[in-house]
């Protein structure tokens, strides 16, 4: 191993040890696969340096492109607990990364990007990385993708003000959907399972900030 790769090695180590396990990831599976998948092959060149950091890495000109923080996507991947008979919905394909961690665990993952550019870059990290089960599809998802419904699993991966009752809707029964609730700066990371036909339960795992989805459903203005 070059010193190059133990520096990287290393930094990955840090990553896992010092930010993702302090939010409270402790699924062995979860923290298994952040140390094999490569994130630094799903950052921007110049940003390759900091793949490891603390923080969200800008993907293109648009608010809400970027790939969210390791914590994040470690906490979002553990709360699901995706199963390799899953059907995901994946909406913001970003660079792909979140794609391959799900990949890893589901059956099969659909990524909708509503940037044409990104989602050539997240096809091209995943074909490079050797992951299979990503279909990556060009459009607008932030209100569901109704052509492959029901899913197993839903994930946003920019916040949004509100949950759309259409979104919700595609989840299968025992379905699990985790985004980034609200506007800034009150903002939850919240799991929702569906239990029923017109039933669901939401669960609110912790307070963040992140940057909007691109087209995010806005929250009902009450009129008095």
């Amino acid at each position: 191993m070059t010193e190059s790769q133990m520096m990287t090695e290393t930094a990955r180590f840090n990553m896992i040890q010092q930010q993702i396990r302090p939010w409270e990831v402790t699924d062995p599976e979860v923290l298994k696969l952040l140390a094999v998948v490569r994130r630094e092959d799903f950052v921007p060149p110049s940003y390759r340096d900091l793949a490891f950091a603390d923080m969200e890495i800008p993907l293109g000109k648009l608010p809400g492109q970027a790939m969210l923080s390791p914590k994040i996507e470690a906490r979002m991947l553990q709360e699901l607990g995706v199963r390799n008979t899953d059907t995901v919905l994946e909406v913001g394909a970003g660079s792909g990364f979140m794609a391959a961690l799900l990949a890893a665990k589901a059956q099969f993952v659909f990524s909708i990007e509503i940037d044409p550019k990104l989602a050539d870059l997240a096809r091209s990290n995943l074909e490079q990385a050797g992951v299979a089960n990503v279909l990556v599809r060009t459009g607008d998802a932030a209100q569901g993708w109704e052509a492959n419904a029901p899913y197993d699993v839903i994930v946003l991966s920019g916040s949004t003000p509100a949950l759309p009752e259409k979104l919700l809707k595609q989840l299968k029964l025992g379905g699990r959907l985790v985004a980034v609730v609200g506007e800034a700066p009150a903002m939850h990371l919240q799991l929702v399972t569906r239990t029923g036909e017109y039933d669901f339960k939401t669960t609110g795992l912790l307070e963040t900030s992140v940057a909007s989805l691109v087209n995010a459903a806005p929250r009902e203005k009450f009129v008095f």
